[in-house]
């Protein structure tokens, strides 16, 4: 088997060979991208999914479609340290100055690079070399307060009115969106409502993990009616083969059934899973067809992988009162659990637990699906802890 031919491929982000099973996503994306830009109203979306069902590859695919809408597009992603102003700031600057170049400096384009001017001064900080290269004055009373909650929805009018002013519309894509604290994802929801109040040309798709639709509502009771929130899971196993056969076949390998249905059982369909034990099939796979004991073969290959990368980097970032929170979790077995159970295992209070989990909440490592559970946020965790971490205590 050629190396250099593999098609798959595991990564962050990296897009499949094919993308299948999210066409009710992508054509939600397609109508909200064309209504907004003639201006009729739609909800913006916020994808929802567990760590690995390829959220980022989607978002990816969204700003691929919407750049062929001519939309001028913005990606961030969002992290746990960095404030929502700083991180969005240089990339509105380059978006003005983009629209700038389009027919001259006009009425709405200018007083949107004043607004973003005195943004970026109520935020005290520079951003790169923003406050150097905006050499124009400000606009008083205008973003400049101080709190993101006024300033940031008056910044997205202004930007998108300069956009309507010539022509074009707007879309934000924010991944790992859950790591802005309330007061920011207070202000996005805020200056959104303000856009869908006006028909402004902008929209925003963001991304992040099973908590983001709780957060949103928390922070803003209204976010539901601003936002749809399109859950994003694992694949079917119909899908799955398709996702595994066909880019193999295009290269003139195939995979007997055994084989696809034990990968199928080993990742429960989770696309970057999917693609890490394709990818390794193929290096040990010796020639076509693939079959299930070349699997297995490669199955150990996978797995050593997996703990010492996808696994592993999550878990050292954890202290020892929160690993063995999830060393409890993963006792338990499969599925979502309830806290009292945890409790249990760990002989405490059920009381004593609510710090450790909203901690735990926090670092994205779970999730409440439901009142009084708890589940992994990274499929297949509960397997790493009891096969990589068999002796963990508090």
């Amino acid at each position: 088997m050629d190396e250099i031919q593999n098609p798959f491929s595991p990564g962050a982000g990296a897009p499949p060979p094919e993308l299948v099973g999210r066409d009710p996503i992508l054509e939600e994306a397609r109508i909200l991208l064309g209504r907004v830009k003639r201006k009729r109203p739609e909800k913006s979306m916020l994808l929802t999914g567990l760590r690995g069902v390829g959220k980022t590859v989607l978002l990816n695919e969204i700003e691929r479609m919407a750049a062929k809408e001519e939309y001028r597009t913005i990606s961030i992603e969002a992290h746990e340290n960095k404030a929502l102003g700083p991180l969005i700031a240089p990339h509105l600057w380059k978006l003005l100055f983009e629209l700038n170049r389009i027919a001259g400096l006009g009425n709405r384009v200018k007083r949107g690079l004043s607004v973003l001017r005195s943004f970026i001064g109520a935020l005290k900080v520079t951003v790169n070399d923003v406050t150097i290269g905006l050499d124009i004055d400000p606009e008083r009373g205008s973003a400049d307060s101080g709190d993101l909650e006024i300033d940031l929805p008056n910044l997205f009018v202004a930007i998108a009115e300069a956009a309507e002013e010539r022509g074009s519309a707007i879309a934000i894509l924010i991944d790992e969106i859950q790591y802005f604290n309330q007061k920011e994802l207070g202000a996005l929801i805020m200056a959104m409502h303000k856009i869908q109040q006006r028909q402004l040309p902008l929209v925003l798709i963001g991304a992040g993990l099973p908590i983001l639709p709780g957060l949103a509502g928390e922070s803003k009771s209204y976010a539901e009616r601003l936002f749809n929130f399109p859950n994003i899971g694992a694949l079917s196993e119909t899908d799955a083969s398709f996702a595994l056969q066909e880019p193999a076949q295009a290269q003139g390998v195939t995979f007997e059934q055994s084989a696809l249905d034990e990968i199928f059982r080993l990742t429960k369909g989770y696309p970057y899973f999917l693609q890490e034990w394709g990818y390794q099939t193929w290096n040990y796979a010796k020639g076509t067809p693939i079959t299930l004991n070349m699997v297995r073969i490669a199955t150990n290959r996978v797995i050593e992988r997996l703990d010492k990368n996808f696994f592993r980097v999550r878990f050292d970032r954890l202290i020892p009162s929160e690993k063995a929170f999830l060393r409890a979790m993963a006792k338990l077995g499969n599925g979502s659990y309830l806290m009292g159970d945890v409790a249990n295992i760990l002989n405490v209070k059920i009381t004593s637990l609510g710090p450790l989990r909203a901690k735990l909440i926090k670092k994205g490592m779970i999730y409440s699906p439901a009142h009084g559970e708890i589940a992994f946020t990274v499929p297949l965790f509960d397997e790493f802890m009891i096969r990589a971490i068999p002796n963990l205590k508090s």
